[in-house]
């Protein structure tokens, strides 16, 4: 079969062209593979729960009557293991769960002033 001449350097132009296009595409046009876009799509999801749930947790936090005992000791807990002091206290619990969440409970301490004065134990969550 005799094909025409100017078939072989289109075939080679397309084949570069789509080679260009896919580079550029994944280079700089924000284009990803499917376990990729499935990754970010988990961590984003995860990052959501975790900030629906820290309200929760300072309501928790709030409704506790053993609230000021349990901020005391985690006020006097290391810096470093103030989380695990929290999950100990139990509002980083989801309801539902058996256990505590170790990102509910970092960020619940984030929102939480567990430095304030214990003078004013109402200064102790921030309700913002």
């Amino acid at each position: 079969m005799n094909t025409p001449e100017w078939l072989k350097p289109g075939i080679y132009g397309a084949v570069i062209g789509a080679a260009v296009v896919g580079i550029g595409g994944f280079t700089w046009g924000g284009w990803v593979t499917g376990g990729t876009a499935h990754d970010r799509a988990m961590a984003m999801s995860r990052t959501d729960v975790v900030a629906a749930m820290v309200p929760v947790c300072l309501d928790m936090a709030q409704a506790d009557p053993d609230r000021a005992a349990k901020l005391a000791v985690i006020r006097d807990t290391q810096t470093y293991q103030r989380r695990n002091a929290l999950m100990e206290a139990g509002w980083a619990i989801v309801p539902g769960a058996e256990a505590p969440d170790r990102d509910i409970a970092q960020a619940c301490l984030a929102s939480l002033d567990v430095d304030a004065s214990p003078e004013r134990p109402e200064a102790a969550v921030d309700e913002g």
